[in-house]
């Protein structure tokens, strides 16, 4: 039996199942209102529209490094414990091998499992970050995954030029405890830099501090707020009296990713 759109209006409607569920339950049931609802009943979905508006902050990050390629992806579920379930972590490494091997949008051929997965195990579940990295030939790939709960809650992905893959490891570990937001000072957005600089000048001008001496000290506070922000300009994590990039040496940072869960 056919069915329209004002069907699976109705059948939402009766039962608050999300649209998608409610499309499916009909196909199920060859457009059959009554089979349709205890479908729905059956699978535990009948309320599943409710689960919209829950928070999903919790999950797990995947990572996989496969040759040259590496790839992150985070999976968001409403508790820790889903999280830790064994279906869920597969879900997560299926989908972490599957974005190396075949690129971010490979994700998409996945739907119907996250969707089986929302089914089974009753709760939001949704895609978060998706990272790939092609390291260029010749340079390290490198990664460091921070492990919570049986679960990954932390990872890294780091490319480098001229180094061994322990620095590289070295370098993905800093960047998992110090959490840069940019590579180099450079690559701060300019409208980022000066909504710094015009913060740190109120401060200081707050402070008390002389109007004359006012730029000297906005741009030395300015330079503590690249040491938070930029990778090279951090204090390397194993060693503060050097920053990363004297650490590094003459090697070079290419990229890097991370992903977090929360």
């Amino acid at each position: 039996m056919a069915f329209t759109a004002k069907d699976v209006q109705a059948l939402r409607q009766a039962t608050g199942a999300g649209m998608m569920d409610a499309k499916r339950a009909l196909e199920a049931n060859d457009g059959e209102m009554e089979a349709s609802k205890q479908w729905l009943r059956e699978k535990g979905l009948a309320a599943s529209a409710k689960r919209d508006d829950r928070d999903n902050n919790q999950g797990l990050v995947s990572l996989v490094i496969d040759g040259n390629v590496g790839a992150i992806v985070k999976l968001k579920s409403e508790t820790d414990f889903v999280a830790a379930s064994d279906q869920f972590k597969a879900e997560a490494d299926t989908l972490a091998k599957l974005v190396a091997a075949s690129g971010v949008d490979a994700v998409a051929e996945r739907s119907k499992e996250l969707d089986d997965l929302k089914i089974t195990l009753k709760e939001k579940i949704e895609l978060g970050e998706v990272v790939r990295i092609e390291a260029a030939p010749g340079n390290t790939l490198d990664s460091y995954l921070h492990i919570q709960g049986g679960r990954g809650v932390n990872a890294v992905l780091v490319e480098m030029e001229g180094a061994t893959p322990e620095l590289a490891h070295d370098i993905a570990v800093h960047i998992a405890f110090a959490r840069p937001k940019y590579l180099a000072r450079e690559d701060v957005p300019a409208d980022v830099v000066e909504h710094e600089r015009q913060t740190l000048e109120a401060l200081s001008r707050n402070e008390g501090k002389p109007e004359a001496a006012l730029p000297k000290i906005v741009e030395g506070r300015l330079g503590g707020f690249f040491k938070d922000v930029a990778l090279l300009d951090q204090p390397y994590a194993k060693d503060d009296k050097q920053t990363v990039k004297q650490y590094i040496g003459s090697a070079k940072i290419i990229t890097f990713a991370q992903v977090e869960i929360g």
